[in-house]
C-alpha cells in the first residue's frame, strides 16, 4: 500500500512540473516581477515627467490552439473605481512572440502589422505610462500577454477598454502575467 501511495505522489509531482514548466511564460527586460519600474515607463503629461515607454515583452511556451496574441496593461489600484487601462494591444500575430519597448508608440513602427491598439484610460491610443496621484502608494500595474483562439478580434476604431477586455478574456485560452510596481512621492 505504501508503495503504491509514494509511486502514485511520484507520479503526479511530475506530471505538475510538466505542466508548470511548459505554461505560457511572459518575461522583459525593462520591468519585472514585483519590482518598481523605471522612469521610463512613467506617463508624460498630467503631472508626470516620463519617457512614456512601453516595455520591453516576450513570451513563449505557446499553448496548443493559439491563433493570435493580445497584450493588456492594467492598474488596478488607479481611485476610479474601476482601474484604468494603460494599454490593450490585440490582433498579434501567432508568428510574434516578442514586441520592443516603445512598441505602444502609435507614431513608430514597432508595433506588429496587423495589430490594433486601443484607447487607453488617458484617452489617447497605444500605451500610456504609469502616473498615480503623489502619495497614493505603491500601484500594481499588471501586464499581460494573452493566448487567443481567434485570429483576429473585430472592434470598431473607437472601442472602449471594457470592450476590448471583454472580447480579450471571451477569447483567452492561457494568460501571463508580470505585476510591476509604481509610486510618486
Amino acid at each position: 500500500m505504501f508503495k503504491s501511495l509514494t509511486l502514485v505522489t511520484l507520479i503526479s509531482v511530475c506530471l505538475s512540473a510538466t505542466v508548470f514548466a511548459n505554461a505560457l511564460t511572459l518575461s522583459s527586460q525593462d520591468i519585472t516581477d514585483g519590482e518598481l519600474m523605471s522612469k521610463s515607463q512613467e506617463f508624460t503629461g498630467f503631472g508626470c515627467t516620463g519617457g512614456d515607454l512601453s516595455p520591453q515583452l516576450q513570451w513563449k511556451n505557446i499553448p496548443e490552439g493559439t491563433k493570435s496574441f493580445a497584450i493588456t496593461a492594467y492598474d488596478p489600484d488607479a481611485p476610479t473605481g474601476s482601474g484604468w487601462w494603460h494599454w490593450q494591444i490585440i490582433n498579434i500575430p501567432l508568428s510574434v512572440t516578442d514586441l520592443a519597448t516603445g512598441a505602444g508608440n502609435t507614431k513608430t513602427d514597432l508595433a506588429p502589422t496587423g495589430s490594433m491598439q486601443i484607447n487607453n484610460d488617458y484617452g489617447s491610443r497605444g500605451f500610456g505610462g504609469a502616473c498615480p496621484p503623489v502619495g497614493h502608494g505603491v500601484h500594481h500595474y499588471q501586464f499581460t500577454v494573452h493566448a487567443l483562439s481567434v485570429d483576429n478580434i473585430e472592434l470598431p476604431a473607437d472601442a472602449s477598454g471594457a470592450l476590448a477586455g471583454y472580447m480579450i478574456n471571451a477569447n483567452t485560452i492561457a494568460t501571463s502575467t508580470i505585476v510591476a510596481l509604481y509610486e510618486r512621492h
